[in-house]
């Protein structure tokens, strides 16, 4: 159960203060303009662990001239404690062990509304949004996020005081899953979304907590949030949301498979009968520019290669790497999906050929050590960054030759656009959004199986455009030219959020 503490408001704030109450907007200024509140744990502007937050950021940024979008995120320590003003909008009732909770309203310097939720013992802490300071979970994560989905359940049914009600969500991940669960429970008459970034990370906790979480008795069966004896958020989220997206069409087939739908397939596999499960790519941010990017070390245009040498120049030195020899990057999380291991596996293949590996990321220890002992072992030809550094990365981005990303499994991916953009050639495993957005031996290169000799073969294939100039510069040509930017994204989901919105109201017509 939650603690006593988990029941308390937010203490006094100098940047919090009490918000006049504007007319409740019911009605959207323009007709085909709709609200939609997009729920998330992560926010780029504020907080950020991985590509969430860099889509919580873009997308809701690039719907926000078809619709008027509003984000709901928690109140974690970095965000109360931005510097940016948060006026108290909304007060929301405790029911069961989910405490009650203030929200709070943040204008961003572009006009985007962020509601924050508020309770200082549930969010305030040290650490991750998901761990403690030691990399363990928060063992009341059930409590925090349950509350962060039931919150935007009272925002749609118009209960959280704010003057404004969506008619529409856009839960993301399973920390926002249980939103569209709340949803129907209450009996709100609002269609749901539920993107799935990752599918590995479920949000499991005990079939104890249903009382905890005042789950109905019912929900908790094989057709609700039951998986495996315990209580699936992602499950809930999937099973209740009137429409499930993913962020990649490849990945939204290899889901409903065996080998990547993590128990969930069957499920998922309904979801596509029903038409209710479909893959939207994702995009870049229009930062990702190299003529101008202030963060560069020199700008550069697509053949004239000063400035990616200047890059180059810049993070040999940073990682004192040897001046000579094709430059390797690895931007990323250190952990096991991402294939380290594989990349560790053959990086003395890459020295022998005279290539050298620049590497800036962070995440498992026992990964973090062996790169960084990888590192020792081969003194100015392969450099290690343990931890992020964005202007940092961008240039390991811009200097580099070729990128290294052999994901197991990679549900879109931004770093092999970003590192395109950049006219850095991609080499990764052909999975998931990773074969949507990179053409082999055009924009990239690809190979089938997470295997060392097949990422040996096509590590072989770069080096051998490298060694021809020609081939080199026309792929980094139409390689700056392949990645999508977050607008080109809008349509589709513009479309969906229409055709949900439509559907709503046909149903309010036969009544």
């Amino acid at each position: 159960m939650a603690s006593a503490a988990a029941t308390a408001h937010i203490p006094s704030n100098p940047t919090l203060c009490a918000a006049a109450k504007p007319p409740l907007q019911m009605h959207s200024e323009y007709p085909q303009r709709k609200r939609v509140l997009f729920v998330t744990s992560e926010f780029a502007d504020l907080i950020k662990c991985g590509g969430l937050g860099d889509v919580s950021a873009a997308l809701p940024r690039a719907l926000s001239p078809q619709h008027d979008m509003r984000l709901l995120i928690p109140g974690y320590r970095q965000v109360v404690q931005s510097g940016r003003p948060i006026r108290i909008v909304g007060q929301l009732p405790g029911i069961a062990a989910l405490p009650p909770c203030q929200i709070g309203r943040m204008d961003m310097a572009d006009g985007l509304i962020v509601y924050v939720l508020l309770n200082a013992a549930l969010y305030e802490r040290d650490g991750s949004p998901y761990v403690d300071t030691q990399g363990r979970d928060w063992a009341d994560n059930h409590i925090r996020f349950a509350r962060l989905g039931l919150a935007a359940a009272e925002i749609a049914a118009g209960d959280a005081g704010i003057q404004w009600r969506p008619e529409l969500v856009h839960a993301n991940d399973w920390p926002a899953a249980m939103a569209p669960a709340y949803m129907a429970w209450r009996r709100t008459n609002t269609p749901s979304v539920l993107t799935i970034h990752n599918l590995a990370y479920q949000g499991l906790c005990d079939m104890r907590c249903a009382s905890e979480l005042a789950i109905p008795e019912t929900a908790c069966g094989v057709d609700g949030l039951e998986f495996y004896g315990q209580l699936s958020f992602l499950k809930a989220g999937i099973a209740y949301a009137q429409h499930v997206t993913t962020v990649s069409r490849r990945y939204a087939w290899e889901i409903t498979t065996a080998e990547h739908g993590c128990g969930l397939d069957g499920l998922l596999r309904a979801k596509v009968l029903a038409n209710q499960l479909s893959g939207i790519a994702n995009g870049i941010d229009e930062s990702w520019q190299p003529e101008t990017d202030p963060q560069l070390v020199q700008g550069f245009t697509a053949g004239d290669w000063v400035g990616k040498q200047a890059n180059a120049a810049y993070v040999r030195r940073w990682l004192n790497l040897d001046a000579d020899g094709p430059l390797f990057a690895v931007v990323s999380r250190l952990v096991h999906q991402k294939g380290i291991d594989l990349t560790m596996e053959v990086a003395e293949h890459i020295v022998a050929r005279g290539g050298r590996i620049g590497v800036i990321g962070q995440g498992e220890p026992a990964l973090e050590a062996a790169m960084t002992d990888l590192g020792r072992r081969h003194p100015g030809r392969i450099g290690v960054h343990i931890g992020f550094d964005e202007s940092d990365a961008r240039r390991l981005y811009a200097g580099s030759d070729f990128l290294l990303m052999p994901s197991r499994f990679e549900p879109c991916g931004l770093s092999q656009m970003y590192a395109q953009r950049y006219a850095s050639l991609p080499i990764a495993r052909c999975t998931g959004g990773l074969a949507d957005t990179i053409e082999d031996g055009v924009s990239g290169f690809l190979f089938d199986a997470p295997r060392v000799d097949a990422y040996r073969q096509a590590i072989d294939r770069a080096l051998h455009v490298f060694a021809h100039p020609e081939l080199l510069e026309a792929m980094r040509c139409r390689a700056m030219r392949a990645p999508l930017y977050w607008r080109q994204s809008v349509q589709p989901y513009d479309r969906l959020f229409q055709r949900l919105l439509s559907h709503v109201n046909a149903r309010q017509a036969l009544r």
